[in-house]
């Protein structure tokens, strides 16, 4: 099929439909919670003066059903996922595609990328529409703010594919710091006190991380046009990585450092990862599960992307201590605060940071089998992590509190979401035969094969991992086990079906990568991985 067709389709169909979105918000009609608030401010008129004014719920029967706008949201989706099929068989029989004047190109990663992202995009615009009928029967989301919700996150969308499928290290910042303008209104969605400080805690970190990748940008810039390479392809990859033995290896290293630092900002990592627990907390379940699963993975994409360039420039030993001593920091940091949280949406994020950590540490390694891992890790993380930030949020509705101390009996109160949110930890905790334990398993034997630092590396990381199992599982198991403080219930079966698919498909790539095996091969050869 046409190169053009697949590397723009991915973009474009969610931007059409963040303007479909944003175009019937316009003119929201009149919801139940809107009702309520019209009703609200009447009596509040005629009432004394001093009147204390209090939320009502809509009357039963008032609150008219209003989800097949959002299961239009899957459409999007499903394009970028039989895009990134289709890429897939072209990339592996073929070689790299490329569109508009090698502007748009796709490799093994960019198809590997663009189906984790379609797959956490239908798990999450899959648990949207319950999700959002339980903010309106609670009377947090009204028409306008829905419409907004949807055009936000199909724009979140394409701004993610536009950073995959780029070849051009300055449009990819550009899309990625997209990401961040978009992502921060979905933080704030609610708009309480505490979301929106999340919210603005997240620019500011996050503005200073994607400052210092465009400070690195710039100096790879200078330091290709110092090598004479013309200005139109300073920042294209593929030029980049043919010509790295003619940038100057002060300034690349420097560059490089910046970029990993800046990008490492957005995927989790130390030192601007305090972020990260406050956004993943307060964002609507299925936008936590997008942010976890997917944005953190495409940043450290980004960050693939420049290790190549950096190993061509400067051998392999620079990127490699720079980024096990951040991974090993940063599942330090990760494990202790698992030990000590009480809230299991921050537990959540900050079990995102100790998977990120293992990728970067496999990336470190650079060996073929460890890159392979790394990218199974990223796509075994990103499934698992969406399913449990969407039955998560679930639990939240459900009970009232985001504290894990005041969550008791799930598996009997609610069976379904219960067990579900249990799987998913459990595929977490790198269980069989979910693909985390095979990928984590191919991390550790690769970081022993390499022996010297790196093997000294590796048995740090899995004492600091098993820290993280036994915080995570204790948990977990005190929200899961014990007699129902409530009678029994559980979510709809159209809120099941997308976390019960993502379980499945973390499950089947951990028995066998099956059809996916030579793309994630090739995947790794195309980030160094010879």
């Amino acid at each position: 099929m046409n190169a053009a067709l697949l590397l723009t389709a991915p973009v474009a169909a969610p931007l059409v439909a963040a303007g479909a979105y944003a175009l019937a918000g316009v003119r929201p009609r009149a919801s139940a919670a809107s009702l309520a608030a019209a009703r609200t401010e009447s009596r509040r008129q005629v009432s004394a003066q001093g009147s204390v004014l209090v939320a009502q719920a809509p009357e039963p029967g008032e609150a008219p059903t209003r989800n097949a706008p959002a299961w239009a949201g899957l459409a999007p989706p499903a394009v970028i996922l039989a895009c990134g099929s289709l890429l897939a068989t072209d990339v592996v029989d073929g070689g790299p595609q490329r569109a508009y004047s090698g502007l748009l190109r796709a490799d093994a990663l960019t198809a590997w990328m663009l189906l984790l992202v379609g797959a956490v995009a239908l798990i999450a615009c899959g648990s949207a529409p319950a999700h959002l009928a339980g903010e309106r029967a609670a009377g947090r989301a009204h028409d306008r703010t829905t419409w907004h919700y949807h055009a936000l996150v199909q724009a979140f969308l394409a701004a993610m594919c536009m950073a995959v499928v780029t070849a051009n290290l300055g449009v990819m910042w550009v899309a990625v710091e997209a990401t961040t303008i978009v992502t921060a209104f979905l933080v704030g969605h609610r708009r309480t006190r505490t979301s929106v400080e999340a919210a603005w805690k997240y620019v500011v970190i996050c503005s200073v991380g994607i400052a210092l990748a465009f400070l690195g940008t710039v100096l790879v810039y200078y330091a290709a046009r110092q090598a004479g390479i013309a200005e139109a392809w300073a920042l294209d990859w593929p030029t980049l990585i043919a010509r790295a033995g003619r940038l100057d290896p002060a300034v690349t290293r420097l560059g490089i450092a910046l970029v990993v630092l800046g990008f490492g900002a957005k995927a989790g990592l130390i030192p601007l990862h305090a972020w990260l627990a406050d956004a993943h907390s307060q964002a609507p379940a299925p936008v936590s599960a997008l942010m976890s699963g997917v944005l953190l993975s495409v940043a450290f994409a980004a960050i693939l992307r420049y290790r190549v360039i950096a190993d061509a420039a400067l051998g392999p030993d620079f990127t490699r201590v720079l980024l096990a001593s951040i991974a090993l920091l940063t599942l330090a940091v990760a494990a202790g605060l698992l030990l000590a949280q009480r809230d299991y949406k921050r537990m959540l994020a900050y079990s995102s940071m100790e998977h990120m950590s293992l990728i970067a540490l496999g990336t470190a390694i650079g060996s073929p089998l460890a890159l392979a891992a790394a990218l199974l890790h990223i796509a075994g993380h990103g499934l698992a992590k969406s399913v449990a930030f969407c039955a998560s949020g679930h639990i939240l509705q459900l009970t009232g509190t985001a504290k894990i101390g005041r969550v008791r009996g799930l598996l009997a109160r609610a069976p379904l979401a219960g067990g579900v949110f249990g799987l998913a930890v459990v595929a977490l905790l790198a269980f069989p035969p979910f693909s985390l334990f095979a990928s984590e398993l191919g991390i550790a034997r690769a970081g022993f094969l390499a022996g010297g630092g790196l093997a000294w590396a590796t048995a740090v990381a899995l004492l600091l991992v098993l820290a993280a199992f036994a915080a995570l599982s204790a948990r977990t198991a005190r929200m899961l086990l014990g007699p129902a403080p409530a009678p029994r219930t559980g979510p709809e079966a159209t809120a099941a079906w997308p976390l019960v698919l993502g379980l499945a498909a973390c499950a089947t790539l951990g028995i066998t990568p099956g059809p996916l095996a030579d793309l994630l091969h090739a995947a790794a050869q195309a980030i160094g991985g010879h």
